[in-house]
């Protein structure tokens, strides 16, 4: 089993060289999240007022913050911030809405219709303002944003399990499953959602990125993350007061650093798909 997936996982990479950029980015940034303070040059809280607003040099190579602080450190350090909020709120919202969706899918009827209408209700706000809504009632604490993100997040995996569980709950394997003697709940969990995951891993993987988006969205209006953590959205919040008296590099790597890690979970969705999809073992 081992070495028929380890060739698997090697075809679809040559199949599709992108898809060894993004796992690449991934593997840089799970790096990061794991051994970032460890791998930062400098203390990222450290102030020092005779080093501020450095450009970019040989000792502080992304130069240094109104504070004095190192701006490579704090971008380093604040990967493991958010990748956490970004993991927790799509575990959330996949095992929930996951779940929710393939009941409405396999069963119908009452719970389909109910299910339908509280994903659709969630859909009806902009999803963003939704979400600064959540965070001004509940207070803005990184266990409020993991909640807020994954809310918003929830009826994009409600809608795409119960379609695919409902395209499928009628096949011909479910229906020899039912024979050979297995009950609906077993059906549903061990045969039919399996076969939704191909789909809902590209939906995991654009959900990390819009994650991440918008925990950095709402650290830079202010209802994020509360300095001095280091967090990107309020890095790029901090350096944007500054670019118009040219200190670009305080905006600039953070911004960078949340576009590369938006690209990464883009891209990875194909991979993901291709390396999950029964279809593609062929």
């Amino acid at each position: 089993m081992t070495s028929t997936f380890a060739r698997h996982l090697v075809y679809v990479l040559r199949d599709n060289p992108v898809t060894v950029v993004a796992f690449g980015l991934f593997l840089v940034l799970v790096v990061l999240g794991l051994f970032g303070p460890l791998l930062a040059p400098y203390d990222p809280l450290a102030t020092q007022a005779a080093l501020a607003l450095q450009p970019p040099n040989a000792s502080h190579w992304f130069g240094t913050d109104h504070l004095g602080r190192d701006v490579l450190s704090r971008v380093i350090v604040a990967a493991r911030l958010d990748l956490l909020i970004s993991v927790c709120a799509v575990t959330l919202s996949f095992a929930l809405g996951s779940s929710l969706g393939a009941v409405a899918g396999f069963y119908g009827g009452i719970a389909d219709r109910v299910i339908g209408r509280v994903a659709d209700t969630i859909m009806a706000f902009p999803l963003f303002v939704l979400a600064m809504g959540i965070v001004a009632a509940l207070g803005n604490t990184v266990e409020n944003i993991v909640y807020a993100t994954a809310i918003i997040n929830l009826p994009f995996y409600a809608r795409v399990a119960r379609a695919e569980v409902a395209i499928r709950r009628q096949a011909g394997f479910v229906d020899a499953a039912r024979l050979a003697g297995n009950g609906e709940l077993r059906l549903l969990a061990l045969h039919i959602f399996p076969n939704t995951l191909p789909p809902m891993m590209v939906q995991v993987s654009l959900n990390m990125g819009w994650a991440i988006l918008n925990a950095a969205g709402l650290s830079f209006i202010g209802l994020g993350v509360r300095p001095p953590t280091p967090e990107w959205g309020i890095m790029v919040a901090e350096g944007a007061t500054y670019i118009i008296s040219g200190e670009w590099w305080l905006a600039l790597f953070p911004g960078a650093a949340l576009m590369l890690a938006v690209f990464c979970f883009n891209l990875l969705g194909d991979g993901l798909r291709d390396l999950i999809d029964p279809r593609k073992r062929t």
